[in-house]
């Protein structure tokens, strides 16, 4: 309870160093920022992809990204992410021998029901896709989709209605459409989405000391005051 009292008591002397608007910007982005939905992205190889994931993921509120690196490396496009990192808890799993497992197991643990995503699989479409519990999609990479782990530790599969010649959208379009239409859902719905107030008291913090220079300083002088 004390360290949560600090914190307010910290959030409230930085904003100071901060201006109304950008102020009113993180309280407002973090009432639609949201954990109900999270993505775990396996094995993606193309950085413009990746970082293009993240962006989409900050523009739609989507807070927690997985990122499992088996065989490639995940790096991110900084003329394309725009910044959107610093705003999102990204996670990489890369220690194990079988990341995506290691990852799946997480979130399992954390109440998840991990939905993969695949155009060849018969699963639901993606505007059936049942969103009253917390939800993991999960994209593979670009060239083969998803791994035989991910359809084997599944515990549903969805996919997007599509009608020409071509398999599949690109994964920085797929995570677009399947964000746009399921936050679009949650926003419609009656059930609570959104983070707790301690969840966006642990966002505001980070951003604020990610938003003002010498912060360390500034925290520092911030602690001295207070005793």
């Amino acid at each position: 309870m004390e360290s949560k009292l600090l914190n307010k008591e910290l959030i409230n002397y930085l904003s100071n160093l901060i201006s109304d608007n950008r102020r009113a910007k993180f309280d407002e982005v973090l009432n639609f920022r949201t954990r109900h939905i999270t993505i775990m992205l396996e094995d993606l190889y193309q950085p413009h992809n990746a970082s293009a994931v993240l962006r989409s993921c900050d523009i739609f509120g989507i807070q927690d990204i997985h990122i499992v690196e088996n065989k490639n490396v995940y790096t991110v496009n900084k003329d394309i992410a725009l910044g959107s990192p610093k705003w999102l808890n990204i996670s990489q799993y890369r220690e194990k021998e079988n990341n995506t497992k290691s990852c799946i197991e997480h979130l399992k643990t954390k109440g998840y029901h991990i939905v993969a995503t695949s155009p060849d699989k018969n699963g639901c479409k993606l505007e059936e896709l049942n969103i009253t519990k917390p939800i993991a999609l999960i994209f593979g990479t670009e060239l083969t989709g998803i791994s035989d782990t991910v359809r084997d530790m599944a515990d549903s599969f969805v996919q997007i209605p599509m009608f020409g010649f071509t398999e599949s959208f690109n994964i920085s379009v797929s995570v677009a459409l399947f964000l746009h239409t399921l936050t679009a859902k949650l926003h419609q719905s009656s059930f609570n989405w959104h983070l707790s107030e301690d969840e966006k008291n642990v966002l505001l913090l980070d951003w604020l000391r990610k938003s003002i220079r010498k912060v360390d300083l500034i925290e520092k002088d911030f602690f001295e005051k207070r005793k």
